[in-house]
């Protein structure tokens, strides 16, 4: 008898366990570990979140008030918050805990890039394992102990031959297997793999040496080779990421001031677009890594909040006006300028704006027939210490179903999920 009863409780326990797991996974999954999301789309696979928001907004869980300078945006992952700040003389990786906005700890990651834009870290920190990674303005590439915030190593990109940006090093790192992928620019090579563990250097683009710009580089698999694809001022490339060897260029002629947004890779497709009228290009790479273009046009020009791809159709804020253009064939669907220029992101088949100059976020159909508000906010308070020559520029996250929001010294944590 007794035998049996234990042989229930361990079933019992078991079953129990692999709930909890399964709970667990689910949330994980769900998670937001680096810059633009899990694949760097900025495309959530969340669902069961709102269609609609209330007057004045969804519920606002949480604030925290202390995170200094910065335009670092959140990455979400194992129920922790971690963003880069200033803090002390300092740059810091700032750690929250992601329900409640407790502060965890912050570790010192390099000095303080100065800018009249807006001193402070510009890029996302990505976590990995039990380790995340983060470049400071200036381009200090620190990787941290998530249980304690331990550095445990660290690697200037000018001792990789790059040389500090005109706004600093904005780049959200890579992690890819044993990599870590950065893109120090210069003429030992454009693009760096380092060990990930120890920070030695495994291989640098030594074919392609453009200076830094201000996007990050995303993972791709065309005509079956892994490969990262990078946008800088006058190109946008692929290298193989066993050795950085050059796969494929294509020219870039409009690029001018700044090249930020991320590339959008579908297939054998790779799009890229840029503010300051540059446009927007999409090419097919074809056997033997040749180039074709598909399209070049200046239906959108996005400075630097992003453009995102839901099914056959790019969104995006392009110079003057919000736009959905066609990803097959590069043609505007719809365009519609109520809504000022901001950042963007997706979930669950709606699109969240942010307008940066006032802080209104709205909640939009992610549809090709036309511009449909399902809400709106404004977010309050606001940070009093913004340059005066900055704006809201902290792209959206959801994750968990919370969304989260920065303004400088200033995050915010929303409850957007269904009740």
């Amino acid at each position: 008898m007794q035998t049996n009863i234990n042989m229930k409780q361990t079933r019992t326990a078991l079953f129990i366990s692999l709930a909890l797991v399964a709970a667990g996974s689910a949330a994980h999954g769900l998670d937001w570990p680096q810059w633009r999301g899990p694949d760097r789309t900025d495309v959530s696979k969340e669902t069961g979140l709102l269609k609609s928001w209330p007057e004045g907004g969804p519920k606002r869980l949480w604030l925290f008030e202390n995170a200094g300078h910065g335009y670092s945006g959140p990455a979400i992952a194992n129920g922790k918050l971690f963003t880069l700040s200033t803090r002390d003389g300092s740059e810091i990786l700032l750690v929250l805990d992601a329900n409640t906005g407790k502060e965890l700890w912050a570790a010192k990651i390099g000095g303080i890039l100065k800018n009249r834009w807006g001193d402070g870290p510009r890029g996302t920190p990505t976590v990995d394992g039990d380790r995340v990674y983060a470049m400071s303005g200036p381009g200090d590439l620190a990787c941290v102990r998530i249980a304690d915030g331990k550095v445990l190593w660290q690697v200037n990109m000018e001792s990789l031959g790059g040389k500090i940006p005109q706004w600093g090093y904005t780049e959200s790192v890579l992690v890819d297997g044993n990599q870590v992928v950065c893109t120090p620019g210069g003429s030992k090579g454009a693009i760096a793999a380092l060990d990930k563990m120890t920070g030695k250097l495994l291989w640098q683009s030594a074919e392609f040496t453009d200076p830094a710009q201000y996007s990050s580089l995303v993972l791709a698999e065309i005509n079956g080779t892994r490969q990262y694809v990078q946008l800088t001022m006058n190109n946008f490339v692929g290298v193989a990421a066993k050795d950085g060897k050059l796969l494929w260029k294509s020219d870039f002629p409009n690029g001018r001031t700044a090249v930020i947004p991320t590339p959008i890779v579908k297939g054998n497709n790779v799009y890229v677009t840029a503010g300051y009228g540059a446009g927007c290009k999409m090419v097919e790479i074809g056997p033997g890594n040749a180039v074709k273009t598909v399209y070049e046009n200046k239906v959108i020009k996005n400075h630097h909040g992003g453009v995102i791809l839901v099914g056959d159709y790019l969104y995006g804020h392009a110079d003057p006006g919000w736009v959905c253009q066609n990803f097959k064939t590069g043609e505007e669907v719809w365009s519609h300028r109520a809504f000022r220029k901001g950042a963007i992101a997706y979930a669950d088949g709606m699109l969240y704006c942010l307008e940066e100059d006032s802080g209104i976020v709205a909640l939009i159909e992610a549809s090709p027939a036309g511009w449909k508000e399902h809400g709106r906010f404004k977010l309050d308070p606001q940070t009093k210490i913004r340059s005066s020559s900055g704006r809201i520029w902290t792209h959206p996250v959801i994750s968990n179903g919370k969304l989260y929001l920065r303004d400088q010294d200033l995050i915010y944590c929303y409850d957007v999920k269904k009740s």
